[in-house]
């Protein structure tokens, strides 16, 4: 078997997390945030759903990182995220991560908002 690798031009790939950080494009990020293939902001978790809304925008999926474990993301953030028609995957972090990571080297249109692990 062949194997390749993945090269990330111009965007941002999740590189690591640990304890309420992420590290992204090189740099250490402390506690929740939303990425996108060439940006990252900084973001208030599961209460702040103003930033999550916005994103219909910019991406057709958003993978939600819950944290170490998968968890349910209250109903009524889920409800409005639909109405946007924006894709919406739940999941733990670093499964989100994994396939933020993987469908942003084939070009997608995806953000991630990531709850750290602790």
């Amino acid at each position: 078997m062949q194997l390749n690798e993945v090269r990330f031009d111009k965007v941002l790939p999740v590189e690591g997390y640990g304890p309420g950080f992420f590290r992204i494009g090189g740099v250490i990020v402390d506690g929740p945030l939303i990425l996108l293939p060439e940006a990252r902001r900084g973001w208030g978790g599961l209460e702040d759903a103003a930033p999550l809304l916005a994103l219909a925008a910019e991406a057709d999926v958003l993978f939600i990182g819950t944290g170490a474990e998968i968890a349910h993301i209250p109903e009524d953030l889920r409800r409005a995220l639909e109405e946007t028609g924006l894709g919406i995957e739940t999941m733990a972090t670093p499964a989100a991560c994994r396939t933020y990571n993987v469908l942003l080297s084939e070009g997608r249109r995806i953000a991630a908002a990531l709850l750290p692990v602790a």
